[in-house]
């Protein structure tokens, strides 16, 4: 049985093009997308797609298994249709809060997801800084928000009547400009080795800030502030221009739109849970179809510990 997900990524290429264009549309990542078409190829046993300067064509096989794959995607969406109008999805609207890294690398395929599944629902999506998306839900401000915690780090109370469901944990990992000489290393890093670098940062308040600077201290590792943003585009883009270093969630190492070195640190139990906000047995029907589609998409981008 084939993935129905790995079936629309064969049919994406096949519309768009290239894998490219494709994962735009479906608001992966390119190294996404190709994993998940390797995946499928695996699963026929045979090539799919041959790649080009240009782009990608299918293959003959390729060519058979788009045939079915449209029909097999249309009878699924044609099911989740009716499910929807017998689970009161078929109007309405979902609030949906998140933080900015999450709403730029990781939400947006679920939300794609759903939108296909059940387009009569309205949906809005706000930005808020951990952790007031846990104080959106818990005043009904929205219906459910993504937020993160980090280790080390100081924890932040869940307000009462509201859960907390991790989706995905990832590593935080040391950033710097491409060429330096502590990305080109072998191996994991030491905490140590940071001593005497000048750190690029967030602002002094960050919980993320103070993690990091109290693991810094505890491995005997001093470093001087030289710049301080209030957030990780323009942290990494700092870094990219060779003002400093600095340690990140590994999503905005990987996803920066500025070239970056990145090396994994030690020890590495530095890292990043995000997890979704709800309200338990007092959610909508399309607040729980959203979480479960969640669950999947973090699935699909993978734990990166």
């Amino acid at each position: 049985m084939y993935d129905p997900t790995r079936l629309a990524a064969l049919v994406a290429v096949a519309e768009a093009g290239s894998i490219s264009r494709a994962a735009d549309r479906l608001g992966y990542t390119a190294p996404a997308l190709s994993q998940q078409l390797a995946k499928l190829e695996r699963e026929a046993g045979t090539t799919l797609l041959v790649r080009h300067h240009r782009g990608a064509r299918l293959t003959a096989a390729g060519e058979l298994l788009l045939v079915r794959a449209r029909r097999a995607l249309d009878e699924l969406d044609l099911a989740r249709h009716e499910l929807a109008q017998l689970a009161g999805l078929s109007g309405g609207r979902l609030r949906v809060g998140t933080f900015m890294t999450a709403g730029t690398h990781l939400l947006p395929p679920a939300l794609s997801a759903f939108r296909r599944a059940h387009p009569d629902v309205e949906l809005s999506v706000t930005e808020y800084e951990p952790p007031l998306g846990m104080r959106a839900v818990a005043l009904g401000e929205v219906d459910l928000a993504l937020t993160h915690a980090y280790a080390p780090g100081d924890p932040m109370p869940t307000p009462e009547g509201l859960r907390l469901e991790p989706l995905l944990t990832e590593e935080l990992v040391l950033v710097t400009a491409p060429g330096h000489a502590l990305s080109a290393g072998q191996g994991r890093l030491p905490l140590s080795g940071l001593a005497g670098q000048p750190l690029v940062s967030m602002a002094p308040a960050n919980p993320h800030r103070r993690g990091v600077e109290a693991a810094l201290a505890a491995a005997e590792a001093s470093v001087a502030v030289r710049c301080e943003s209030p957030g990780y585009e323009v942290v990494c883009a700092l870094v990219s221009a060779g003002l400093g270093v600095a340690v990140v969630p590994e999503m905005m190492a990987t996803g920066s739109v500025t070239p970056l070195g990145v090396r994994r640190l030690e020890p590495p139990e530095l890292h990043r849970t995000v997890s979704v906000a709800y309200r338990p047995g007092g959610g909508s029907p399309a607040a729980d179809t959203l979480r479960a589609l969640l669950r999947g998409a973090f699935t699909r981008g993978g734990s990166v510990q």
